[in-house]
């Protein structure tokens, strides 16, 4: 068993597929159409980081409810958290393509870690090892 799909509602597909993949590397996995439970036309965007693992569904505010959603998923608490491998390198090229990292890098007993904001304005750990 594993957990295949976390939705993030966000404003629009393009600009959420292009973050994702462009600035934070992750792969474009399914971009297809499809429909809203009342019939309107959406898109299915699902995105994962390289080599597998739990992906995201982007999923496209619908209605003032998911509107108001956007960016606050989580209440404002780090929601999301992506581990990489070289965090030294992967903070600057986010740095470099304009990621607001709101808090600084910092060492932990678990690794490195700094805190940015998505697109949207949800926060993340950007991890590393120790």
């Amino acid at each position: 068993m594993h957990l295949d799909l976390v939705t993030l509602v966000v404003p629009d597909y393009d600009p959420a597929i292009a973050f994702f993949t462009g600035v934070l590397g992750f792969e474009l996995v399914e971009d297809s159409p499809s429909l809203t439970t009342d019939g309107r036309p959406k898109r299915w965007v699902v995105v994962r980081p390289p080599g597998g693992g739990t992906g995201l569904l982007l999923a496209r505010a619908d209605g003032e409810r998911q509107e108001a959603a956007v960016g606050a998923q989580t209440g404002g608490r780090v929601g999301f958290f992506l581990r990489v491998d070289d965090f030294d390198a992967t903070h600057r090229r986010m740095l470099d393509a304009g990621v607001e990292f709101v808090r600084p890098p910092r060492s932990e007993p678990y690794g490195k870690v700094a805190v940015f904001r998505d697109l949207a304005g949800n926060s993340w750990d950007l991890l590393g090892p120790a």
